[in-house]
């Protein structure tokens, strides 16, 4: 291109610059990212968990983590040698000439700016005859001196550095590029095309080939797509599923299959340790032939779960895969959850095959709280706390106490309690106290109502129902359990039952009332001469029936007066009433729609409280499974929300369309904790299905009156005659 020249750094000063500025710009973000954080705040977190977590493995293994990391010690060093590589750059640059700068004539010949002429005259005589090349000056020097003395002298060089900045006037426009000159020297260039086609043509296709392979293999959940598949397929073949169906189906994931997984392995010693623990925990459908349950990898992933429930000691390179497969189970269990919802909406919208039984996505729920506390179906959830073994139950169930669930230990006086947990001590005894202190005590409340409708309290067939739970956990307390919520679950009748009759019982003690308020009064009573009480004479009533038609009729005519006016008050207070109501609707539809949004917005931590687990190898936060079903027909009527950011209060909606038929229908809130054995709650839900309403053809607020279009018709026709009138006129 005319008047632009390109050229190299020959002297690969701005090669510097170029590669400070590279450097800086991983070194600073690299450093506020993976700069180790505070180990004193983590060391400080784990001190104040330690009274109540202390015997757990995952504490245990975090401790044993932090003391034989090198890892943070390996990221610091790695950050501070980029940062004295970028200090020492920067330092290099900081040294560097400037090579682009103004050209002043006045800073040549060494004057002030605004010299007179004789003062320039002077002074370009005195360096010429010290810097002339006849009397041994420099030559290039003498030049430069003497295009500053033209450009001071010359009025047309005056004018170019004025304008242009250079004597000679405008030049090519010069643009460097910030690479060194001897990266394009021909001696080089067979090393740099090799060093080229290294990185753009074998590293970069491998690390996207690589990073694409691992994305397509798994899903959002960090599942595999396999994995995902092969739950969907026995679930579909087997909508009805017991525990130890869905044992065999969850260690048959590929993420247990040293194919697929590279964390998982297969050592020679399996051969002699796994058949020795299948010996140890009896029937496990070994001889099952049915792929892949008889695979070598799914077999020993179901003994070591099998074993971790059991409580089982096993070898030490066996117990390294146990955690393996321990801490992969909730994630996997959780996308078998998601694939019985799947499939169970797939048979509500387009029918042709059952869907997963209730009782399936139920056992999955179990199987996690079973697998992260170690325990196997028929244990007592008393095995949760620290001290307790199968023999000391013995003291917990007997006909004194009774206490087989964690609420009726709570529920026990403090003095009655200490005597049942004697075979402890005091230290054990207080530290069973604190950990039962730490579990969670959830209250629910739900509100049933149809959003974006006139009654929201009204239900529809077919129409949108939306459930909203509230749920509240209460602060770390030992007698915090919703123990009223338990009798309530326990007791043969109803709720909803027992909460319609007394309404029933209140609505007619009011039109008792009523009844009593509108009675006649009793008759007038005279007291006579003698003392005798008498009522009223019936001659006297004859009497006065004589003239009392008119007075009965002005009598008549101010009570329908008083009515009326009576009933005008009436509906004016119903319709400030309905007014009212109608706004407060509007106002909880409108909140509820900012939460939504809100909701939408904002992202919650899923850290709430560290879960009690004496077996489980990592640390496990509390989450909940909350849905809605059905337990008469053992169907979902709502698909489970995982809540995940349960830290002191949540709210879901729970959404689901209302049967198509009228009717009463007994649903069941449900509350499932993924940690915890014997948390669970259900609350019962009333749905009273009413007949939806007939659209109407014509809305009132379409029917014009007959007057008002007429006298539009006149007024058109008044318009036309008074234009017809003016048009003669004119």
């Amino acid at each position: 291109m005319a008047g632009q020249q390109f050229q190299y750094d020959d002297s690969g000063n701005t090669f510097f610059y170029f590669l400070t500025s590279f450097v800086g710009l991983i070194v600073i973000p690299a450093t506020y990212y993976l700069w180790p954080r505070d180990q004193n705040a983590e060391q400080l977190r784990l001190k104040s968990l330690r009274r109540v977590h202390g015997r757990c493995l995952w504490y245990r293994l975090r401790l044993m983590k932090s003391q034989q990391s090198f890892v943070p010690t390996l990221k610091k060093a790695a950050l501070l040698f980029g940062w004295a590589v970028f200090l020492l750059l920067a330092y290099k640059v900081s040294k560097l000439d400037r090579e682009y700068q103004e050209y002043n004539p006045y800073e040549v010949l060494n004057l002030d700016p605004g010299a007179t002429l004789s003062e320039i005259k002077k002074q370009y005589h005195a360096l010429s005859l010290k810097h002339h090349p006849d009397r041994g000056g420099d030559e290039t020097t003498f030049m430069t001196i003497a295009k500053a003395y033209s450009a001071l002298t010359n009025e047309q060089s005056r004018l170019n550095w004025e304008q242009y900045g250079n004597p000679d006037g405008q030049g090519a426009t010069s643009f460097g590029i910030a690479l060194p000159a001897w990266i394009v020297d021909q001696k080089n260039s067979m090393l740099v095309l090799l060093v080229y086609g290294l990185a753009f043509m074998v590293i970069l296709p491998v690390v996207v080939g690589t990073w694409w392979y691992r994305s397509i293999r798994y899903s959002g959940d960090q599942i595999l797509i396999n994995t995902t598949q092969l739950f969907m397929h026995f679930m579909y073949k087997t909508p009805n599923m017991n525990m130890k169906r869905l044992t065999m189906v969850l260690t048959a994931a590929f993420e247990f299959d040293p194919r697929s997984n590279k964390e998982a392995t297969i050592r020679p010693t399996d051969n002699v340790e796994v058949p020795q623990l299948i010996r140890e925990l009896g029937n496990i459908n070994v001889k099952k032939k049915e792929p892949p349950f008889c695979y070598p990898y799914s077999l020993k992933a179901r003994v070591l779960l099998l074993s971790h429930l059991a409580r089982m000691d096993v070898s030490e390179e066996l117990e390294e895969d146990q955690r393996f497969v321990v801490r992969k189970s909730p994630a996997l269990l959780q996308e078998m959850i998601n694939v019985g919802c799947q499939l169970t909406m797939m048979a509500n919208s387009r029918g042709g095959f059952h869907a997963p039984r209730l009782v399936t996505i139920e056992n999955c729920m179990k199987l996690t709280q079973m697998t992260v506390q170690g325990l196997q179906e028929s244990k007592s959830p008393l095995l949760q706390l620290p001290h307790f073994e199968e023999e000391h139950l013995r003291y917990c169930i007997s006909k004194k106490y009774k206490v087989r669930t964690l609420q009726d230990l709570v529920s026990l006086k403090d003095s009655d309690r200490r005597s049942m947990l004697r075979f402890l001590g005091e230290e054990k005894y207080d530290e069973v106290m604190g950990v039962l202190g730490s579990f969670p005590s959830i209250t629910m409340e739900t509100k049933l109502q149809v959003l974006d409708d006139e009654d929201s309290h009204n239900i529809t067939a077919g129409s949108i129902v939306t459930v909203t739970v509230t749920l509240t956990r209460k602060k770390s307390h030992l007698f915090c359990f919703d123990l009223k919520q338990g009798d309530a679950n326990k007791s043969k009748t109803k709720v909803w039952q027992n909460k319609s009759k007394g309404a029933k019982k209140t609505a007619k003690s009011k039109r008792k009332k009523l009844t009593k308020k509108k009675a006649t009064p009793a008759p007038a009573k005279t007291k006579q001469a003698n003392g005798s009480v008498t009522g009223n004479v019936k001659e006297d009533d004859d009497v006065s029936d004589k003239g009392s038609e008119s007075d009965e009729a002005e009598v008549n005519k101010d009570s329908h007066s008083e009515r009326d006016e009576d009933s005008d008050k009436h509906s004016d207070t119903e319709v400030d009433e309905i007014a009212g109501d109608d706004e407060e609707e509007w106002e909880a539809l409108q909140q509820s729609i900012q939460r939504r949004e809100r909701a939408l917005l904002e992202t919650k931590s899923k850290v709430t409280h560290p879960v009690y687990s004496l077996y489980f190898p990592e640390e496990k936060q509390e989450w909940w499974w909350l849905y809605i079903a059905d337990r008469r027909d053992q169907t979902l009527v709502s698909m489970p929300y995982h809540v995940c950011t349960l830290k002191d209060t949540e709210e879901v909606e729970l959404k689901f369309p209302a049967p198509s038929k009228t009717g009463n229908y007994q649903y069941s809130v449900i509350l499932r904790s993924d940690s915890y054995l014997g948390l669970d709650q259900i609350k019962p839900l009333k749905l009273e299905v009413h007949e939806a309403k007939a659209m109407l053809d014509n809305h009132p607020q379409w029917d014009i009156p007959d007057t008002e279009e007429e006298d539009e018709e006149q007024e058109d026709s008044d318009g036309i005659e008074e234009s017809e009138d003016e048009d003669e006129d004119d």
